[in-house]
């Protein structure tokens, strides 16, 4: 008896998304991600959208001197790590007060920041991770870890410290020419570099001036970058724990 016929079913094409902060169905977002890191944690480079600015990630040596060369970015410059309140909280070494800030900004000001600090080199995260990966995203004995930046930061963080596999990069776009806040508009040499690319639509804190994460060393509350966010940032460091951020140099 002839083999019927397979019927295939129509692909249905989910619905665009016009803002990084909208709100997206968590199946699609839990799929999105994992597809994200399985192109990445097979050694390839991904494009994705965050409420400060699209990112560029990697994980692995050839990923990430990728990333470096797209973007002719200097090496003098280290990527940063996704990460959420719970994995500030093990990896970097803070006191408790600090750590206390890190959370309250996150929870209760509910603002995207990057927090500079000592950290565990012997944490489990990092068992598997390349020296050169490591050597090019920390200096000096310090991490810099992205925190609170929109749904999709958030997921990869997550996924990521469930795998102890971290993720590393840095913003789409050409070293020094500001960040981009929509995907077509990442430069082409940037984006030929990626595996995959998510296109979530603009990203929350758009600005003119090209901004991206407010970057925090916490050793001393030096603002290592100014970013989005900065001044609602420092009113609520003022406000909330008498700290006045100090402006490098």
């Amino acid at each position: 008896m002839p083999e019927e016929p397979k019927i295939e079913e129509p692909k249905i094409e989910e619905p665009a998304i016009a803002r990084t902060d909208a709100a997206v169905p968590a199946e699609r977002l839990q799929r999105d991600v994992a597809r994200v890191l399985e192109a990445v944690y097979g050694g390839g480079v991904a494009i994705i959208p965050l409420d400060v600015a699209y990112a560029i990630i990697g994980q692995r040596p050839e990923a990430i001197r990728s990333i470096f060369d797209a973007k002719q970015r200097s090496y003098e410059k280290p990527s940063g790590m996704f990460g959420n309140w719970q994995m500030s909280r093990d990896i970097q070494l803070l006191p408790d007060e600090k750590h206390d800030m890190v959370r309250t900004i996150i929870e209760e000001e509910r603002l995207p920041f990057s927090v500079v600090a000592p950290f565990r080199e012997d944490h489990r995260i990092f068992a598997d991770v390349d020296p050169f990966v490591l050597d090019s995203s920390t200096k000096a004995g310090t991490l810099d870890m992205l925190l609170n930046a929109g749904i999709f930061h958030d997921e990869v963080a997550r996924q990521s410290y469930e795998r102890s596999a971290p993720i590393f990069g840095s913003s789409a776009n050409t070293s020094l020419k500001g960040s981009k806040y929509r995907l077509q508009d990442v430069e082409g040499r940037v984006r030929e570099a990626a595996a995959i690319e998510i296109d979530y639509g603009l990203s929350k804190y758009a600005n003119d001036e090209g901004r991206s994460s407010t970057i925090i060393d916490f050793r001393d509350f030096t603002v290592v970058r100014v970013g989005v966010c900065f001044d609602r940032l420092q009113a609520a460091f003022k406000t909330r724990f008498g700290v006045t951020l100090k402006q490098a140099g």
